[in-house]
């Protein structure tokens, strides 16, 4: 148990630190929408599904459970920003700009589910056509 919480903590660490880079790099896109938290979190979805997807444990290329879990857990939860996402909706939503909080949610939903979609569809391509959800004993094992 200890060394998964240190694992997920160096996970978390590393994917803040991508998560923060990735929003410096999108300031000059991001004026009339929030499009680094949106490039986040499309990329974190289809991360999490395509690694969660493609070393599930009867797959071609499992990896150690611990692995998956820093990943998943680490990694994605320390870089997608749904959090962030939130708050910019209601900061647009405070702005008088309802019409771009609306845009925000519903581009940042569809694109996230496509991401994760795709992500799932080509790890399970190339898993040999295992059909397992990705996430299910991750969450199993944090419940």
């Amino acid at each position: 148990m200890m060394q998964t919480t240190f694992w997920v903590a160096i996970g978390g660490a590393i994917g803040s630190v991508a998560r923060y880079w990735i929003a410096l790099w999108m300031v000059p896109f991001s004026r009339d929408l929030p499009w680094g938290t949106m490039l986040i979190n499309v990329v974190g979805s289809f991360l999490i599904s395509f690694f969660g997807t493609f070393t599930i444990e009867h797959g071609r290329y499992p990896v150690p459970e611990l692995w998956r879990i820093a990943f998943m857990v680490g990694i994605c939860g320390g870089f997608t920003t749904f959090s962030s996402f939130s708050l910019q909706t209601l900061e647009l939503l405070r702005a008088g700009a309802p019409l771009r909080a609306l845009i925000n949610i519903g581009l940042s939903v569809m694109l996230c589910l496509v991401a994760v979609t795709i992500g799932y569809l080509a790890a399970e391509h190339l898993n040999g056509g295992i059909q397992q959800v990705a996430e299910t004993q991750v969450e199993e094992d944090a419940g």
